[in-house]
């Protein structure tokens, strides 16, 4: 009961704000004939079911498996300083067999 209450009053991301961009790489389009696995770049504040929701709504597919990950940022340079990329959150969507999605 105290679950539906919290998900009812927090602020739930439209599709196009959790989904903010695939990751097209030679390891994602092996992934992708192979496994029928896709990448996506998402927001930090979603979780496996927003990405679920989002990737059914935008592509109309159906999911099967959704994997997250929390992509620490890497150190870069430029002369005499030094930062960071930001971290970034990843997803791996797993579809039905019947189902794809062409980025291109």
């Amino acid at each position: 009961m105290a679950s539906e209450a919290t998900e009812s009053t927090t602020h739930r991301l439209a599709p196009h704000q959790i989904i903010l961009r695939p990751l097209v790489t030679e390891k994602g389009m092996h992934r992708s004939t192979r496994y029928n696995a896709y990448a996506f770049e998402i927001n930090r504040q979603a979780n496996k079911d927003d990405v679920r929701r989002a990737v059914e709504e935008l592509f109309n597919v159906k999911v099967l498996r959704v994997h997250t990950q929390n992509r620490k940022g890497k150190p870069r340079r430029s002369r005499f300083s030094s930062g960071h990329t930001k971290d970034w959150k990843k997803a791996i969507v797993t579809l039905h067999s019947e189902n794809r999605i062409d980025f291109f």
